[in-house]
């Protein structure tokens, strides 16, 4: 019988055998060790005779580019999936995982990069779905109070009665930590877990994990940001291919060859911006009041604007108004009060047609969802916009040539892996997923684009390619809003960085020699003369 809370009886390690990378902490057996998992689906191998170890008392970093396989070995481990051939060892004992159930009985718990949600459920229902000591009754107030002091330690602030169809991807993405959190896990795989949190909130983070590491449980820190590798793990095993390319120590590494690993090639981590002279100003938001899908206000007084050739990044905790700015500039949201100008015609709450018109290109946070249709293939995808205009058709009637030669010319521009034009879009990678929607929003010859975490989730090689394509737009004269939860990307790309919090502009700062700590304080809402600044443009 497991005990409230998803933990049974504690496991208890040996004591320590030293420090690894650095750092003090106990280090007990190997409570995972995964053998030669092979793991096949019709026409992929997404893991080929992977070894894979994690220690009690160590934060472990798996790292790859999207498709090569990290998900997958994780879903082995956790019970979603059966390896085809290869044993698990859990705390010394082989394993057959049967179930996810069986999994967090013995203690594992993940946070998937997809979320696994039930959005008409509250967040406290989601916490708590499946969990077997909660037993017949939800006790509704008891479940919520533990989710609000596990929001209060963890620095993942959510609403426990809030539905979660009302909830950003970024606090949905929080959710997820809470359930894994609140049953309990003993060995923790977490992906992606700070793409929500300030920079104090992560190095808050970041300590919590270090204390579960020093009490004897094993982390597994999956993540495409080489910084926060380099920051948090003691170990790090790369992934390419579906193969363990290498593990290594943290301190026999560095980003560089992290991402060479990645890869098979170098990358360029830091993309270079030329100088670029500024235009007329394209956006211009006056006073902006917006309410979110609640009801409640997510816009307050929000002012900024954006000239042509300038990339304006949005820092921000996720959930404070980043989605609501964007969907009140594109039509998609009504504006309560305010205006929204775009190259100086006044274009608040105007259909999202006529805004497209306007010459406004949407990159939206949820890829797949929103901003691509799924089940359709690329042909169809790639018009999506502009079927109804020349050469794509002929009065009523598309043109399936013109079609074709739009999909291959994309495709081949934006350097997109597809399968075949006709396959549903769905079955392509995040990377291949975000450069098709770019390639649609960019070959439109945008005088604006308003981009929504457009490397939400992806590895460093599509990471590089989606910067090179925004700084490109950028180059030709585009003005674009940028907000990312990554504060590295946004002080890397962004001429100009506008913090959010609340709806409102806390303040606006130029990238260079930017003070991280103050930023920080700022996403947190931190008044000052940051404030009296007005967020207002240049």
């Amino acid at each position: 019988m497991r005990m409230a809370g998803g933990r049974g009886s504690a496991w208890v390690p040996p004591p320590a055998d030293g420090p690894i990378g650095g750092q003090p902490m106990s280090v007990g057996p190997n409570p995972v060790e995964m053998r030669g998992i092979t793991k096949r689906f019709p026409g992929v191998l997404a893991n080929e005779r992977v070894d894979f170890t994690v220690r009690a008392g160590r934060i472990h970093a798996l790292l790859g580019e999207n498709g090569a396989g990290k998900s997958t070995l994780m879903s082995v481990l956790t019970g979603l999936y059966r390896p085809d051939e290869g044993e698990i060892y859990i705390r010394g004992q082989r394993t057959v995982l049967r179930s996810p159930g069986e999994a967090i009985d013995l203690g594992i718990g993940m946070v998937h990069q997809h979320f696994r949600l039930v959005r008409p459920f509250t967040v406290a229902e989601n916490v708590v779905l499946g969990h077997r000591s909660q037993g017949f009754f939800y006790r509704r107030k008891e479940v919520e109070r533990r989710i609000e002091e596990l929001s209060s330690r963890y620095g993942l602030r959510v609403d426990p009665a809030a539905k979660v169809w009302q909830l950003s991807v970024g606090e949905q993405q929080r959710v997820e930590i809470l359930k894994a959190l609140y049953r309990g896990a003993e060995i923790l795989i977490l992906d992606e877990p700070t793409a929500v949190l300030t920079p104090q909130e992560a190095k808050e983070l970041y300590r919590t994990l270090r204390r579960m590491a020093d009490q004897g449980q094993a982390v597994v820190f999956i993540t495409h940001k080489l910084g926060e590798v380099m920051e948090a793990a003691d170990v790090i095993t790369v992934l390419r291919g579906g193969r363990n390319v290498a593990t290594v120590p943290k301190a026999e590494t560095n980003q560089r060859e992290l991402a060479r690993m990645m890869v098979g090639r170098d990358v360029f981590l830091d993309q270079s911006k030329e100088p670029v002279e500024k235009g007329e100003t394209v956006l211009e938001l006056r006073e902006l009041h917006a309410l979110n899908d609640k009801g409640l206000p997510a816009l307050r007084d929000l002012s900024l604007k954006v000239r042509a050739g300038e990339i304006v990044g949005v820092a921000g905790v996720a959930g404070n108004g980043q989605r609501e700015l964007a969907e009140a500039i594109t039509g998609l949201r009504r504006v309560q009060k305010g205006k929204v100008l775009i190259a100086g015609a006044d274009l608040t709450n105007r259909s999202p047609r006529e805004i497209i018109d306007a010459g406004v290109s949407h990159i939206p946070e949820d890829r797949l969802g929103m901003g691509l249709v799924p089940g359709l293939g690329v042909h169809d995808n790639v018009i999506l916009k502009d079927y109804r205009l020349p050469p794509i058709c002929s009065g009523p009637l598309l043109k399936p040539r013109a079609i074709h030669r739009r999909a291959v010319e994309l495709v081949e521009r934006f350097d997109v892996k597809v399968a075949g034009l006709d396959s549903p879009v769905r079955l392509l990678s995040g990377g291949n997923l975000q450069k098709l929607l770019l390639a649609r929003e960019i070959s439109a010859r945008p005088k604006l684009i308003v981009a929504m975490l457009p490397t939400r989730g992806l590895d460093v090689g599509a990471t590089e390619a989606i910067h090179r394509m925004l700084l490109a737009q950028r180059a030709a004269g585009s003005a674009i809003l940028f907000a990312s939860e990554d504060l590295d990307e946004i002080l890397q790309l962004s001429d100009r960085v506008a913090v959010i919090c609340e709806g409102r502009i806390m303040g606006e700062r130029p990238p260079e020699g930017a003070d991280i700590e103050e930023i920080g304080l700022l996403m947190a809402g931190s008044k000052g003369d940051a404030r009296r600044e007005g967020g207002r443009g240049a």
